[in-house]
């Protein structure tokens, strides 16, 4: 399957997005030292429309995503990034309630290791996943954006900080 690719500048830095015919597969967040690729039909609607979409958001216009979205993952992971789109915008759910809802809190260590591996940042919220204990942990695209993330959506006050 053809991979198109393209990159948007965001408040929280520079992102790459990948689509296919069948919809959005990657929204990452890129370091200094990454690797630019050249972009491959940039002008493919899914990536225009992601591009759109996360600027509504940034801007704190859009609370809801509508996008076509073909994550690459275990059947396991895909439960889990599904339940993460299910968390409302303004809102946190900790990793063991997650694991509660999808059957069995020993999964908590495989909840948390599909959100480190989700492949569709900012519009997959795995950002509204805390601690427990209302810590702010673990972030892929460092905790720091995950802060970023919890305080547009208005949730600055809540949040404790672990490092």
């Amino acid at each position: 399957m053809f991979t198109y690719l393209t990159y948007t500048n965001s408040p929280i830095g520079r992102l790459e997005l990948q689509a296919t015919d069948d919809g959005l597969t990657a929204v990452k967040f890129m370091f200094p030292d990454d690797v630019v690729q050249p972009e491959v039909n940039p002008k493919h609607p899914t990536l225009q429309a992601t591009v759109q979409q996360l600027k509504e958001y940034f801007m704190g216009e859009r609370k809801v995503f509508d996008l076509p979205l073909a994550p690459a993952g275990s059947d396991f992971q895909k439960r889990v990034w599904h339940e993460l789109v299910n968390i409302p915008w303004g809102e946190t759910t900790s990793y063991l309630k997650m694991a509660e809802k999808l059957g069995s809190k020993l999964t908590i260590r495989a909840v948390g290791g599909a959100n480190g591996k989700n492949p569709i940042g900012v519009i997959i919220p795995c950002h509204r996943v805390i601690g427990a204990n209302g810590n702010l942990t673990g972030y892929a695209g460092g905790l720091w954006r995950k802060q970023w993330l919890l305080e547009l959506e208005g949730m600055a006050n809540q949040l404790k900080m672990e490092f």
